[in-house]
């Protein structure tokens, strides 16, 4: 329609006209608050506009009211939420409102009976373009059209065959000669006759109409196919012009080649690397960008590697890399850029034992945030008494072993010979450990101090590890992973933790270790700050920022990693993630880029030199590149993942019962088992019951250590169960490291030494 109108739900007048209220305030931002937008509601769906002009070119948003959630907040308000769509909607008054609640949930009643209707022969058809719609919806209208003319014909010759009866009665009620009463009653038959046959054509048309309806969508969908396939064949053929294009410039550089100008400026054929990894391939020359040292991200030139293995040692400048080190058909680079869930590099670490894939799914407990939280603003989080209704049933050691998620990076990484390769594959394992987090906003449990969690997949992934809470306040859990693959991996982390008001900040403390076995290179790292934002009010998102610097203190080369953080009115690819590996002398080797949430990848330098000085008098760097090859992708969510807390298939396995595990493993903590079960009402009294229990063993313990220091005596305090507190020769930080003892005792059973903390 060519206005803002609400008809899908049969809100018109008698004559037909649509009852339009087309203005209403829309939630933008805590920037601009409430803006005026133009509504229409058509056909199931409610769109808006800035403008009524809009409408002709740009729609600014549309929600599906078949499964949306219809709600008011207040005498103006209208909240309509659909999956991770909300729109907050206010009136001018409650009249208004109402008029607005009301088209809305009969429109939404009239689009649940149109998908229940079409879900028989619906299948998996795309949903056409307007065009498409409009070619089929087009004669329908007009054959409904016509049925409603032909409807007002036979209404006026039911009518006027009605009165021709009464009529033809009348005359043969009168005293008329026999012969005329005879032709009068057949006058009457043929009249009954005719209006008989006139109620059976209209019948018939409506039959027709309906026929049409049911087989339109056939048609639809024929012509959807048609139209896909007319798109995939002008990109199959634009992309073999392409290469056709390339080639043929590929055959006019040749004869250039024994030049090292000529490898530079016409072999190289330079193309920049949008954010989707797309190459340009129109340019006739190599293009030199410049790009920060400090930048969140790096434009890169991609370079042919066969012409350059001819020229690369006449490059020059500030480093350069000789691309015979690019392996293109033998390194562990081209091995990991196989497909990491479809067909797996490491066959033989496949699970030999069936593990669970799902768990039973989250209950729909609504609570009112902002009532428990309101007195909460700036005390630290892990003091802050929290129902289970913000958390999921995991535990904080459990959230920490599903880092090794992807442990198959550090498999791969012990088999590169070079240390710079191996920084590479250990920069995509500490951004992986994130990729769980992006829909992950609920809280895991904290740890009861004496806690562990172990993760033992030695014999199916080829490594297993241990979590211990070793401090509650500050909250501090100690975490060692062996692998007999050929690495090992320790660190003790802190989390410092500030609610302040619209959203929470997450600040890891505590330095990860990476020991590779045969090489003795040593990697130390520390993680970013992890932002919870719209504490309040709107949906609740994740995100990461920050630095990373990945330092091998055996080779001295060093990887330094750029988390983005989300601006509002930043035009770079959300949750980015840029870096460059160096080594000892900061010679650049490798370039990292990528998404924190779905993959990495890196590029090796074959030239880099310094350009222009910014405006900031910082220098510029220009790299130039090969291909960028694919370190790690992320794994696809399981079914029904957003039922079940978003967890991946490692994450559903992380609280399976299993056997012979100690007493204090995170697995029998009872009120995380409750809410996993959906008893959440259970799980907060018996959260209570162990919070409490917690708070007893210190009082006890602080009492205790005013005995001793009234004695004269020295008091230890508490003292880890399986981990003991040293001076890092790395770091210099006094660290809990594991000092054995824990898998020797779940194989005699022995766990005479665990506290009852459960």
């Amino acid at each position: 329609r060519g206005r803002g109108v609400a008809d899908a739900g049969g809100v018109t007048g008698s004559g037909g006209r649509a009852r339009a209220w087309p203005w209403l305030f829309k939630w933008t931002n805590y920037l601009k608050g409430y803006q005026r937008r133009w509504f229409v509601l058509s056909n199931g769906l409610l769109s808006y506009y800035r403008t009524q002009a809009e409408m002709a070119h740009t729609c600014r948003g549309t929600i599906n009211l078949s499964t949306a959630h219809i709600d008011t907040e207040d005498s103006c308000n209208i909240v309509l939420s659909n999956g991770g769509r909300t729109y907050h909607l206010k009136a001018n008054s409650e009249v208004e409102r109402q008029r607005w609640v009301t088209a809305l949930e009969l429109a939404k009643a009239k689009a649940i009976r149109m998908r229940n209707n079409q879900s028989d022969d619906s299948g998996d058809e795309e949903p056409a373009s307007q065009s498409d719609k409009s070619e089929l919806h087009g004669p329908l209208k007009s054959l409904s059209s016509k049925l409603e003319d032909l409807s007002t014909c036979n209404e006026l010759i039911a009518k006027h065959g009605a009165a021709l009866q009464r009529s033809l009665s009348e005359l043969e009620s009168l005293r008329l000669p026999a012969e005329s009463g005879e032709k009068i009653k057949a006058v009457n038959e043929r009249a009954t006759l005719f209006r008989i046959t006139s109620n059976a054509m209209i019948n018939a048309c409506r039959d027709f109409l309906d026929l049409a309806e049911s087989h339109s969508r056939k048609w639809q969908r024929l012509l959807q196919h048609e139209r896909e396939q007319r798109i995939r064949l002008e990109e199959t053929i634009e992309q073999l012009a392409k290469q056709h294009n390339s080639l043929e410039r590929a055959c006019r550089g040749a004869p250039g080649l024994g030049s090292a100008t000529a490898s530079i400026s016409s072999a190289a054929k330079g193309s920049v690397q949008s954010a989707k990894g797309e190459a340009s391939d129109e340019d006739e020359e190599t293009e030199y960008f410049d790009a920060m040292e400090d930048a969140p991200a790096f434009i890169t030139v991609t370079a042919d590697p066969k012409h350059h293995r001819r020229s690369g040692s006449n490059l020059s400048g500030a480093s350069e890399g000789h691309p015979e080190d690019w392996n293109l058909e033998d390194s562990v680079f081209e091995s990991s850029n196989q497909s990491s869930y479809n067909e797996s590099t490491c066959k033989d670490l496949l699970p030999k034992k069936r593990r669970r894939t799902r768990i039973p799914d989250k209950p729909n407990y609504s609570l009112n945030l902002w009532s428990i939280m309101k007195n909460c603003i700036g005390k630290e989080l892990s003091k802050i008494p929290m129902p289970v209704n913000f958390n999921e049933p995991l535990s904080m050691l459990q959230r920490l072993t599903e880092d090794l998620e992807y442990h198959e990076l550090l498999d791969k990484a012990v088999k590169c010979e070079s240390s710079t390769e191996q920084m590479c594959f250990v920069a995509a394992f500490s951004v992986s450990s994130y990729s769980t987090t992006v829909h992950r906003t609920a809280k895991p449990f904290n740890p009861l101090l004496g806690e562990t969690y172990e993760l033992d997949r030695l014999e199916e992934l080829g490594f297993r590890s241990l979590c211990e809470q070793v401090s509650h306040h500050p909250p501090a859990a100690a975490h060692h992973v062996y692998s007999r693959r050929g690495w090992t991996l320790w660190q003790e982390i802190t989390i410092a933790s500030k609610f302040r008001g619209k959203y929470l900040s997450i600040m890891p403390l505590g330095a990860i270790h990476l020991e590779f076995h045969s090489s003795g290179n040593h990697y130390v790292w520390r993680k970013v700050t992890s932002t919870v934002h719209n504490i309040i009010v709107g949906k609740l998102w994740i995100d990461q920022s920050g630095e990373i610097e990945i330092v091998n203190h055996k080779s001295k080369d060093k990887c330094q990693l750029k988390f983005t953080p989300y601006s509002y009115f930043s035009r770079d690819v959300p949750r980015k993630v840029t870096g460059v590996v160096s080594d000892a002398d900061g010679k650049a080797h490798y370039v990292m880029s990528g998404t924190w949430d779905e993959k990495m990848e890196c590029s090796k330098i074959l030239h880099s030199s310094h350009g222009s000085t910014s405006m900031e008098g910082k220098q510029k760097t220009v790299y130039q590149t090969l291909s960028p090859k694919v370190l790690w992708r992320k794994y696809p969510l399981p079914e029904n993942a957003e039922n079940m807390y978003f967890f991946s298939e490692l994450a559903l396995t992380l609280n399976e019962p299993e056997e012979r595990v100690a007493p204090t493993d995170s697995r029998l903590r009872p009120d995380q088992r409750l809410m996993e079960s959906g008893r959440w009402d259970e799980a907060n009294v018996e959260k209570q019951r162990l919070e409490e229990k917690q708070r007893a063993v210190r009082r006890r313990r602080e009492a205790e250590a005013v005995e001793a220091l009234e004695e004269g005596k020295d008091y230890e305090g508490y003292i880890p169960l399986w981990f003991e507190r040293k001076v890092d020769a790395v770091t210099g930080e006094l660290i809990c490291v594991y000092k054995g003892g824990y898998w020797e005792a779940k194989d005699k059973q022995d766990w005479s030494v665990c506290p009852d903390i459960f």
